[in-house]
């Protein structure tokens, strides 16, 4: 290969990548390869023209040989850093990045010269309506969901008391640091000063990730804790530290960034990106930085113009957005599962997959024992999990089916998409209050891009005639007139038996319908698991009232074609409100109560105060919130959007036919059981 073809060589998706001449191994692995590939660059070895690149990593230790490189063959120098939503843990414990920061200026953390985002900071009108809307939501969005550049925090840990001076160490050699000109002695002379302006406050030492797991030294130590002085080395939320803060100090750290994110005007001893703009007080003076920016117009350029991100499910460039969605779904997953899982009431086809949603920090542990379960737990500060309805609420986590589970039935041993965890109660359980209620009853106050998720979540369902379990079959021509559809039931399931105390049959909910519409169309749609014989609900007869009877019909484009949906607690209802669909129950479900449905049955009376939540409020809390989803094809925890294009693509399928012969005889003793109840 010549000196002079580095440009244009390669193509990806159409278009023409450039060559990326590298000397760092770390560029060569697979995953980091493709992601540059994917930015437009194609990495390579041997000696660039000059009118190649060469691709350095910030100011790393090997950094100096490509900057030689370059110097010796006149090719231009691209730096590349992570991006400041990184992962959850450092690089340094093996995770790779979900967006890199490709500049072909400088480096953002070296004020000596121009970056590209301080290019764009000081040039770029940041002026876009959407634009900066964008920002706002992902600021707010970062702050709720306590997401940094490492988000393996736990919000539940309770930071100092309010009222402190958060003074923010970095680890010892960082390139950050170094660029800024600092060392130990200038963290200590940043501590004088906030002790010095801050008379007889309390002042928190903030310890650094990689400090804080053995990984690097940072500037401060314990003998730096002297009369009102404290260490915090504790996985706690940066935004509930700054959220309790009166004052921040830091040299060049990410914190100061999220500082100003979060309302504060920190000091900064150093020279970072977000310095000289006007929204921090500096030490240092940087003249090129004339332009005083908003929040919001930081944030857009740091974080949605300036990166490229990276869509770990599907393999290709990601809007910020998107890497938002991943990091929230793995950031949720690793809290709710970092301390491990004794689990029971677990069949054994269950298993498997209750290993992939929960065991990918530490492997779930399986009991059939109550009480040696809570020994484990007891002994080792494993989380307690059963399935719902095999144990009470206070004894511990109960584990159910989530609303968009797969493309077949889980008593067919199709394995879910979408699992829920609650330790307040279960969904289907109205004599309780459960974290979906919760959820409900506070989703009335969702943020604008809250409700376009939402919105586009229900879009994308009804275009897509998905539903919890996708089946097929042909929805039938169907009678003229006002279309009463009427939802079966499997009847021993826990959400009539606890939901719907007064009607309690399918032949009692055709019944009563057809009694209250007379002049209807009456169409009655049989349970997929009754009319597969693996669950009792057999209305006999159910001609004396339905006017057609829809066996083997899918749900999704059925509920296209009626006006109104009749139902004890089934899902069908809740699937039918996305469609415009009317409602009427019988029962109490977890989506009645709350002014969108005809309630017929006992609602909580605690659902019928304070402010209603619309159809929109419903599926964000339902869908999006309350839902653990993983991904068949990465095995990763991924958000509700990549569950749908699964469910869309047919990547969860059900099983072969001796599966269905076991799932056949599960179901004819989980009946049998149930009249022991």
């Amino acid at each position: 290969m010549s000196h002079n073809d580095n440009e244009g060589q390669g193509r990806a998706g159409g278009e023409i990548l450039r060559r990326l001449h590298v000397c760092n191994g770390g560029f060569l692995r697979p995953g980091m390869r493709r992601m540059l590939r994917h930015a437009g660059w194609q990495v390579a070895l041997g000696l660039p023209g000059p009118e190649g690149h060469v691709g350095i990593w910030g100011a790393s230790p090997t950094a100096h040989r490509g900057a030689a490189l370059a110097r010796r063959t006149g090719a231009a120098l691209v730096r590349i850093e992570d991006a400041f939503l990184r992962s959850l843990h450092p690089g340094r414990v093996g995770e790779p990045p979900i967006g890199l920061l490709i500049d072909r200026r400088g480096v953002h953390f070296d004020a000596a010269r121009p970056s590209d985002l301080e290019v764009l900071l000081a040039t770029d009108p940041l002026d876009d309506h959407a634009l900066l809307a964008r920002a706002r939501a992902g600021i707010a969005r970062m702050q709720t969901s306590h997401l940094s550049k490492y988000s393996a925090t736990l919000p539940d840990i309770e930071p100092p008391a309010p009222g402190y001076v958060l003074v923010v160490d970095q680890v010892r050699g960082d390139a950050s640091v170094t660029a800024s000109g600092a060392d130990r002695a200038r963290f200590l002379e940043m501590l004088t000063f906030a002790r010095q302006e801050n008379p007889g406050a309390r002042i928190v030492l903030r310890t650094h990730p990689e400090t804080a797991r053995g990984l690097r030294p940072g500037h401060f130590t314990p003998a730096d804790c002297t009369e009102g002085i404290t260490l915090n080395d504790a996985p706690v939320s940066p935004w509930a530290l700054l959220e309790g803060a009166t004052a921040v100090y830091t040299v060049s750290s990410q914190m100061g960034f999220e500082a100003i994110l979060a309302g504060h005007r920190p000091r900064v001893f150093g020279t970072p990106f977000y310095a000289g703009w006007g929204l921090s007080a500096d030490e240092t003076t940087l003249p090129r930085r004339a332009r005083t920016l908003t929040r919001a117009q930081l944030f857009a350029a740091a974080m949605i113009l300036y990166p490229y991100w990276h869509d770990p499910y599907r393999d290709r460039p990601a809007t910020f957005e998107q890497a938002l969605d991943a990091i929230e779904a793995q950031a949720r997953a690793w809290r709710e599962d970092r301390a491990g899982w004794v689990a029971t009431g677990m069949r054994l086809w269950k298993r498997k997959p209750m290993q992939g949603f929960f065991g990918a920090t530490r492997r779930v542990v399986f009991t059939e024992n109550p009480d040696k379960a809570r020994r484990v737990s007891a002994s080792t500060g494993r989380r307690r999990m059963a399935w719902a309805g095999k144990a009470p609420a206070e004894d511990a986590v109960q584990v159910e089916d989530g609303f968009l589970r797969s493309r077949g039935l889980g008593a067919q041993l199709v394995p879910p998409l979408s699992l829920v965890l609650d330790g307040r109660g279960i969904y289907y359980d109205p004599t309780r209050p459960s974290g979906l209620e919760r959820l409900i009853a506070e989703s009335h106050g969702l943020r604008e891009d809250e409700r376009l998720r939402a919105e586009r979540v229900i879009a994308r369902i009804r275009a897509g005639g998905l539903s919890k379990y996708n089946l097929g079959g042909a929805v039938p021509d169907l009678p003229e007139g006002r279309r009463v559809l009427v939802v079966g039931q499997v009847e021993d399931d826990a959400s009539i038996r606890l939901g719907s105390p007064e009607v309690r049959t399918n032949a009692a909910l055709l019944q009563r319908a057809r009694a209250e519409r007379p002049d209807a169309v009456l169409l009655y749609k049989p349970h997929p698991d009754v009319e597969a014989g693996l669950r009792a609900g057999r209305a006999e007869a159910p001609e004396r009232w339905a006017d057609a009877v829809l066996a083997g019909t899918a749900i999704a484009p059925l509920l296209e074609a009626v006006d109104e949906v009749w139902t004890m607690t089934s899902l069908t209802g809740f699937e039918a409100l996305l469609r415009g669909v009317a409602v009427t129950t019988l029962g109490a479900p977890f989506y009645a109560g709350w002014g969108l449905t005809r309630d017929l049955g006992p609602v909580p009376a605690r659902r019928l105060a304070g402010p209603r939540s619309d159809v929109v409020a419903l599926v964000h809390a339902t869908l999006v919130a309350y839902p653990r989803y993983r991904d068949p094809v990465t095995g990763l925890a991924c958000p509700v959007e990549v569950a749908l294009e699964r469910l869309e693509s047919g990547h969860a399928l059900p099983r072969g036919p001796v599966v269905r012969v076991l799932s056949k005889a599960q179901g004819l003793l989980a009946s049998r059981a149930s009249l022991w109840r």
